[in-house]
């Protein structure tokens, strides 16, 4: 899914972060339609693996807007995040009586739109 960026909005992207997308899902449930500096904080305490990934993925869309859009991070929002499905390595397990098992390691694609909110707004 091709996501295009609006006039006032930064995008991020992490593609084939290497954890299952319903688990990236539970933290991005977390930030979704926080401002920049609270997820921040929610994402350094939270207990997840995957929240150090995400952490980096929303930093990146912070210096993105900085950079195109001339934004500070506080006065940015959470405006999209998602986790998509990735592709998933098979792996096989020796098990008992010569079988073997499949394993299946998942990955997924993080996005997180970061946009500038209004002073009205705050």
């Amino acid at each position: 899914m091709a996501l295009k960026a609006t006039e006032r909005e930064a995008i991020a992207r992490g593609t084939y972060v290497r954890v299952s997308a319903s688990k990236a899902r539970a933290v991005i449930d977390l930030i979704r339609n926080q401002d920049v500096v609270e997820a921040g904080r929610i994402l350094k305490f939270s207990n997840r693996a995957v929240a150090a990934d995400i952490s980096k993925i929303l930093n990146s869309a912070v210096a993105n807007a900085e950079q195109k859009l001339g934004l500070t991070p506080e006065e940015l929002v959470i405006s999209r995040a998602f986790a998509d499905e990735g592709p998933t390595m098979k792996r096989w397990r020796p098990r008992a009586r010569g079988r073997a098992t499949r394993i299946r390691k998942r990955t997924c694609h993080i996005t997180i739109a970061v946009s500038g909110v209004d002073e009205d707004e705050l």
